[in-house]
């Protein structure tokens, strides 16, 4: 575990950069500040790089506007791999009809609508149509009234054996400098101790993850795990996720894991990073532009 100053020194050690979304290049107050250089650089280096993201709240098109109406414009949707991506694919595989509720926003259910299922609110869900209810999804946050259709989550899974996917593992997530707020997968956690019944989680720290997005970028050509870093603001997630999948990981300090206590948290959890850093962000003046 090294501290480095200069983020622009680690990776040109590698080929392709995975970066985590919000923490790393974005917070609740916008953009980090100077991150578009480092997507410079990048891009005059022709460097691959993705977005390795726990967000499901919208398609990749969607995030990827998200970051355009930011001025980022670097980021497109096929440089975005989110968990909702491999929500999709296991629907896909396992679920081939009825109807697939969630708890989330419309925009979130994109992931549902594309694999061409049925998907209903899980506030929609009645006793004139739960015996159709196949499989549900935590997608989002948001999108729902949380004592209400908490509780209709619980008894559609006291009265049905389903698949339950938590498409974001993501516990908590930061609203300022102080303070965080519940996440779905917090949510998630909650209602699957009430149940008593495992559900399915795809997302960072998960290998599944990791691996989706491996896959995705060697259809392109040969790449080894060698050549890959991840970097993230997160150590249960981003961190611990890279290192168990192999691959280098860099944690930065604009996020969730603030300067003064990453040192007591990286000793308390045992997750150590390749690298630390204070932020993602390459000067210009490194690369002469």
């Amino acid at each position: 575990m090294k501290r480095i100053e200069n983020f622009k020194s680690i990776i040109d050690k590698y080929k392709i950069i995975f970066f985590d979304a919000f923490g790393v290049i974005k917070t609740y107050q916008g953009l980090v500040p100077g991150v578009e250089k480092t997507f410079a650089y990048l891009e005059a280096e022709k460097k691959e790089f993705y977005i390795v993201t726990n967000d499901a709240s919208r398609s990749p098109a969607q995030l990827a506007d998200g970051f355009h109406r930011m001025g980022l414009k670097a980021i497109t949707a096929d440089h975005i791999i989110s968990s909702g991506m491999l929500t999709k694919e296991y629907l896909d595989l396992k679920v081939l009809d009825g109807i697939v509720a969630y708890l989330g926003t419309p925009d979130s259910a994109h992931y549902i609508e594309s694999s061409g299922l049925h998907t209903l609110p899980v506030s929609e869900v009645n006793s004139n149509n739960i015996d159709k209810v196949n499989a549900l999804i935590f997608l989002d946050d948001e999108g729902f009234n949380w004592q209400k259709d908490l509780n209709i989550a619980v008894n559609i899974l006291r009265k049905r054996t389903i698949p339950v996917i938590v498409a974001n593992t993501d516990r908590a997530y930061p609203l300022s400098v102080h303070d965080v707020s519940i996440a779905i997968g917090g949510i998630a956690s909650m209602i699957e101790s009430v149940v008593g019944k495992q559900f399915i989680r795809f997302g960072k720290p998960d290998s599944q993850m990791f691996m989706f997005a491996y896959d995705l970028i060697r259809e392109r050509g040969p790449v080894s795990k060698k050549d890959i870093v991840m970097v993230g603001d997160t150590l249960q997630t981003d961190i611990l996720g890279g290192n168990k999948f192999g691959l280098d990981t860099v944690l930065v300090l604009s996020g969730n894991t603030l300067p003064h206590d990453a040192d007591t948290r990286i000793r308390a959890t045992g997750i150590a990073p390749t690298y630390i850093c204070d932020n993602a962000v390459v000067e210009l003046g490194e690369f002469g532009f």
